[in-house]
């Protein structure tokens, strides 16, 4: 019992396994099915991308942008972005000036 175990076992670790999910059947329709799967997806989440969009825009989301870009302009804070070299070129003398 335990030979013919052994035997089975090094029978089916030694042999390659057939590799079925490789083997397609090769037709004039088959070659466009990752294409059809690409432009349903394209249609389907374009499709939910339009309808969030269309649910944003109703619901007063887009109304107003000109007020609602200037808030963040006028806070005061300490520039973080601009590196110390930059600051000790001439361009940047002007930067305390009243306007």
């Amino acid at each position: 019992m335990s030979r013919v175990l052994a035997l089975t076992t090094a029978v089916l670790l030694l042999t390659p396994a057939a590799a079925f999910a490789h083997d397609q059947p090769e037709n004039g329709q088959s070659r466009w099915v990752m294409a059809d799967w690409m432009l349903d997806a394209f249609f389907i989440f374009g499709g939910v991308a339009f309808i969030a969009f269309l649910i944003a825009w109703k619901s007063g989301h887009f109304h107003n942008l000109e007020q609602a870009a200037r808030i963040p302009l006028l806070i005061e804070e300490e520039d973080y972005y601009t590196p110390d070299w930059a600051r000790d070129e001439e361009e940047w003398d002007d930067v305390d000036a009243q306007r």
